[in-house]
């Protein structure tokens, strides 16, 4: 069923937002002192947060009725591994400058690097496999298995984030709860 108007363009706003107001700090010199660390923050944060968006809604159709939404889940999903990917980026090119032996410590030294590294490579098989084509390829019974990957991604992901922050715990704090909320309400419906 295709969504109302309405909430395509919500969700599309929900997803190019970041985009507009990281790059219009950019452009117009707003991110603060530390560009680069303001990109690759908003990024970073901008994926987990369409993650937690994603798997929000299955228990809102569950609970609403609303199956609308069910439409806009997939273009979530595919944003928030996108978000990821542009973090990731960021990150090697800019931050780095593809610099290997930097990049290689910062891999063996500061493991929430790598735990972010791989909850996005655990991202890449469902943003793969998100098409139509793909669900009927491999069926729907283990399309489904392979999309439970995105709750270790999710997880690994929390734990970059708890790994990163070094002040102010709300943020990560209700990420986790949300996230712990979403998974309990997902095992509830079983």
């Amino acid at each position: 069923m295709l969504a109302p108007i309405g909430i395509r363009l919500a969700v599309l706003l929900t997803i190019l937002w970041p985009l507009i107001q990281l790059g219009g700090g950019l452009i117009f010199d707003r991110l603060g002192a530390n560009p680069i660390e303001a990109l690759l923050r908003g990024s970073g944060d901008w994926t987990l947060r369409l993650l937690l968006l994603t798997l929000l809604v299955t228990p809102l159709v569950r609970y609403s009725g609303w199956r609308v939404l069910l439409s806009q889940r997939r273009r979530l999903g595919v944003a928030s591994f996108c978000y990821g990917v542009l973090h990731l980026t960021l990150y090697l090119v800019i931050d780095q400058q593809l610099h290997w032996p930097t990049l290689l410590n910062d891999l063996l030294n500061r493991p929430f690097i790598t735990l972010g590294m791989v909850a996005l490579l655990l991202l890449l098989p469902l943003a793969i496999t998100s098409t139509n084509g793909m669900m009927r390829r491999l069926g729907g019974r283990r399309w489904r298995a392979l999309h439970q990957l995105v709750w270790p991604a999710l997880l690994l992901a929390l734990i970059h984030f708890w790994l990163l922050i070094k002040a102010d715990p709300i943020e990560p704090l209700l990420y986790t709860l949300l996230a712990l909320l979403l998974y309990g309400l997902r095992r509830c419906y079983r």
